[in-house]
C-alpha cells in the first residue's frame, strides 16, 4: 500500500474517533467562550464537531490523494472516456438502488426486520440541523469512496481477484457502519460501488452514484416520513438506506 493511502486510512480513523476529544472542546468553547447555555451546547457540540471534523478530514485526504494521483495519471491507460463515465455514474444510481432492494428482500426472507436505525437517526438529525446534510449526502460519501474503494479495494485488487477484493472491502465497509443486522445490505452496496470503480477506473463514478443515492434517500425520507414509517411497520419497505 502506498504511504499516502496509509495516511488516508489513519486520517479517516482519527476523524471517526475524534468526537471523544472534539465534542468536549467545542462544548467548553461554546459555554465559556461564547456564553452559550449548557443545554444548547450539549445538543450543538456534536453537530458542530461532526461537520468540522468531516470537512477537515476531506481536505487532508484530498491533499494526500493529489500527490498519489499525479503519479498514477501517467500510468492509466484503461480509463473510460468522460462521456461513458457519466453514463456509468447515472446508471450506477439505479444499480445501487437495485442492489439495495435485492439485499433488503433477502434480509426479509431470513427474518431481518426492515428499516435502519442508522438511517432514521441521521434523518432526525438532518430535520433538526439541516447543515448535517452536507456530511450525509456529500462529504461522507466522498470520503467513503476514497477510503473503501480507491484505497482498500484498489490496494487489495492489485493482489487478489476482483471478487475477493470487492467482497473483503465491502464487508469492511459494512462493518464500519456499525449496524451488523444489515451487514448484508451494506456489503451489497459496497460491492456495487466497487463494481462501478472497476468498470470505469474513475473514482468519481462511484462517488457520484453514492452522493446521488444518499441525497435521494434524504429527500424521500423527509418528504414521506409518515408513509415510509407505515411501510416499515408493515414490513413492506424496501431500500432507502444511507451508506
Amino acid at each position: 500500500m502506498k504511504k499516502e493511502y496509509a495516511f488516508i486510512l489513519i486520517a479517516y480513523i482519527v476523524m471517526q474517533l475524534s468526537g471523544y476529544i472534539g465534542n468536549p472542546i467545542v462544548y467548553e468553547i461554546g459555554v465559556n467562550g461564547f456564553h452559550a447555555s449548557k443545554a444548547y451546547m450539549i445538543k450543538m457540540a456534536p453537530i458542530i464537531w461532526m461537520v468540522f471534523s468531516f470537512l477537515a478530514c476531506l481536505l487532508v485526504v484530498l491533499l494526500l490523494l493529489r500527490k498519489s494521483e499525479r503519479k498514477e495519471r501517467s500510468e492509466r491507460k484503461d480509463q473510460l472516456s468522460a462521456g461513458k463515465s457519466i453514463l456509468w455514474a447515472v446508471g450506477g444510481i439505479f444499480l445501487a438502488f437495485f442492489a439495495q432492494a435485492i439485499a433488503s428482500i433477502v434480509e426479509q426472507l431470513i427474518g431481518i426486520k426492515v428499516g435502519s436505525e442508522n438511517t432514521q437517526r441521521i434523518v432526525t438529525i438532518i430535520e433538526n440541523f439541516p447543515i448535517v446534510v452536507l456530511v450525509s449526502s456529500i462529504i461522507g460519501p466522498i470520503l467513503e469512496e476514497i477510503v473503501f474503494r480507491k484505497v482498500i479495494f484498489g490496494s487489495l485488487h492489485k493482489r487478489l481477484s476482483f471478487f475477493l477484493s470487492a467482497l473483503i472491502s465491502s464487508i469492511i465497509f459494512g462493518l464500519a457502519h456499525m449496524e451488523l443486522t444489515h451487514l448484508l445490505l451494506y456489503t451489497a452496496m459496497g460491492f456495487t460501488f466497487a463494481f462501478l470503480y472497476k468498470m470505469t477506473n474513475r473514482i468519481i463514478v462511484p462517488i457520484t452514484a453514492h452522493v446521488m443515492m444518499n441525497t435521494l434517500v434524504v429527500i424521500a425520507q423527509i418528504a414521506n416520513r409518515e408513509e415510509i414509517q407505515k411501510l416499515i411497520e408493515n414490513q413492506s419497505f424496501i431500500g432507502g438506506f444511507f451508506t
